[in-house]
């Protein structure tokens, strides 16, 4: 681990901070280049997740096969490896097998086999029975937070340096070539001047760059705008779902390790994609959680608050009677598959794993193609710096790869339900199993996710039940379980393009969506001395679930990093 050193800096402090914590009108100056500690490496990767390790590992494997020696980094804005990941994971190991096919006997956290699958359409008061189209046999219930820890550790064992804690702010450039990323500035108060533990930050250059942030990657956003990475494939725009998660430690006569139920319809409307999911992981745990597709029309939907219906049902609700929850969470997930897939490789490097959006919507599953986009582009990266050849490698070995075929192959269960449920379901049926992938056409995502809102006075507010504070909760008792902790002063990392949006466009058109989408609280509208509401961001709640980022509906609220080592604490999500 490096450490950061304070320096003696002119600093001075510009303009005026809004007190709500909004920060829309705060300027001040930065660390001077000259100023930060500044380190070189071969490949730096951002993020720590299946996507960042893979190329790690795989990196490193290629140096010691060929008997050459590069650095590789892995900078992660997480106090820890995994406290930022976040995943309903049955897990596929195929990429795993061609990673580390001894991880079996090298004590990787997969222990618990996929032993049934159930597939229910619920309706308010029955669990209805459907064919289950998913094949997991050869599969795991696992832990992603968990496995994520042990891809570190192996990663390190071949010589990798990572540094949790750190978060990758900015990207640094040579005229139109990434040359690697600077962290935040540490120690700055929300008043953006310095507390007396201010560190700057520092600048982690990289002969390649690879970026695996995750879902909705607030660098990788930035890079693809730079260089019209989606307009270079003609791609359509990225979908999301919000992804709210529990897990339970439950009666040990009501656990069956193994045991895997997937769920459509009730508490969603027929017009809202989405589903349940509900895994029996090994010690009387299990992960239940609600996925609700964000291009949802109402904005009175609460994401949060249909998780807490969803407990409430008599299929459910007796699993979790007696039981005690453990840790909660949430975060988003590309839902756009093979349509959305952006150019992921840019001057300088690439984007790898969710950033770039390998999710095969009708699997549930990402984590294997993540994985195995981070090993392609390893090995791209290697061949530029021993070989001499470029980074299009990856974009060719990627298309001719087992991820390719896969998300081809369901590319149009996703945009099917943009009709409905019911369409949507006998549209996936066909094409999963008549057609098997092979329909001429590829149909489209509708409308961007924040197009999708519409206004409030097309719909009636929603009434939620009573929360029983036994199997449904409010958000600061769940909040309180996601170990989420930033340091409260310090300049709110979620901004405001325009700080008038929210008072004159969302309330009055949308009703205030972002008070429900976010399943944090971060955002509430108080009324002030005046008796006028006004938006309020609480951004020491914030889970970088990246919710707000995407369904906000003019856009007017950008994420970005806060200092490293906030955010969730995960440890068994």
């Amino acid at each position: 681990m490096f450490f950061l050193h304070g320096h003696s800096l002119n600093w001075k402090k510009v303009g005026k901070f809004n007190g709500n914590g909004i920060g829309f009108s705060r300027v001040r100056s930065f660390c001077r280049e000259s100023d930060r500690e500044s380190i070189n490496y071969d490949v730096v990767i951002v993020g720590a997740g299946p996507a960042g390790l893979s190329a790690a590992i795989r990196l490193k494997q290629l140096c010691h096969e060929k008997d050459v020696d590069l650095s590789v980094c892995v900078v992660e804005k997480g106090a820890e490896v995994g406290a930022h990941i976040l995943s309903g994971n049955v897990f596929e190991p195929r990429a795993l097998d061609e990673l580390l096919p001894l991880w079996k006997q090298e004590g990787a956290p997969i222990d618990v086999p996929v032993s049934s699958d159930k597939f229910w359409l619920l309706t308010k008061d029955r669990a209805i029975s459907l064919p289950c189209p998913f094949d997991n046999k050869g599969n795991y219930v696992i832990s992603l937070s968990q496995l994520v820890r042990w891809l570190g550790e192996k990663a390190e064992e071949l010589g990798v340096e990572i540094y949790p804690g750190f978060a990758a702010s900015e990207i640094l450039y040579d005229d139109e070539k990434v040359i690697g990323i600077a962290t935040n500035d540490m120690g700055i108060a929300k008043d953006g001047s310095r507390r007396d533990n201010f560190q700057c930050g520092v600048e982690l250059k990289g002969r390649i760059t690879l970026l695996g942030e995750g879902c909705r990657g607030s660098l990788s956003e930035k890079i693809m705008k730079k260089y019209n990475l989606r307009e270079k494939v003609q791609g359509q725009h990225q979908t999301y779902a919000l992804g709210i998660k529990e897990v339970w430690e439950i009666d040990s006569s009501k656990h069956e390790p193994g045991h895997v139920l997937h769920t459509l319809g009730w508490p969603l409307d027929n017009k809202t994609y989405g589903g349940s999911f509900l895994y029996h992981m090994k010690d009387r745990q299990v992960s239940l959680g609600l996925v609700v597709a964000l291009n949802y029309h109402n904005p009175f939907l609460n994401p949060y608050e249909e998780f807490q219906k969803l407990k409430h049902h008599p299929a459910i609700k007796p699993l979790l009677e007696g039981a005690t929850v453990l840790q909660y969470g949430a975060r988003t997930l590309n839902e756009g598959g093979f349509q959305s897939i952006p150019y992921p490789v840019f001057p300088g490097g690439a984007i790898i794993g969710c950033s770039a959006g390998f999710v095969n919507v009708p699997k549930i599953k990402g984590t294997h193609t993540a994985m195995k986009s981070g090993m392609l582009a390893a090995e791209a990266a290697f061949s530029v710096l021993h070989e001499g050849l470029n980074m299009e490698t990856y974009w060719n070995n990627l298309k001719k790869s087992w991820i390719w075929e896969e998300l081809y192959r369901a590319r149009n269960y996703r945009p099917a339900f943009e009709h409905g449920l019911f369409p949507g379901l006998a549209l996936s049926a066909l094409e999963h199993y008549i057609l098997k992938g092979r329909f001429p056409l590829t149909l489209k995502h509708g409308k961007p996710d924040h197009k999708a809102t519409d206004e409030a006075r097309l719909h009636s507010p929603i009434q939620y039940p009573k929360l029983d504070g036994v199997v449904s909760f409010d958000v600061p008792t769940s909040l309180y379980r996601s170990n989420t902790n930033h340091e409260h002063d310090q300049p709110a990392h979620l901004r405001l393009r325009d700080p008038n949006v929210p008072e004159i466009v969302n309330l009055p058109k949308y009703a205030g969506p972002e008070s429900r989408y976010c399943p944090a609280r971060v955002y509430e509208y108080v009324a002030d001395d005046k008796g006028q509401l006004k938006l309020q961001i609480n951004a020491q709640n914030c889970l970088h679930c990246k919710a707000c980022d995407i369904k906000d509906p003019k856009q007017n609220i950008e994420w970005t990093v806060p200092e490293g080592g906030g955010g969730p604490g995960y440890s068994i999500m």
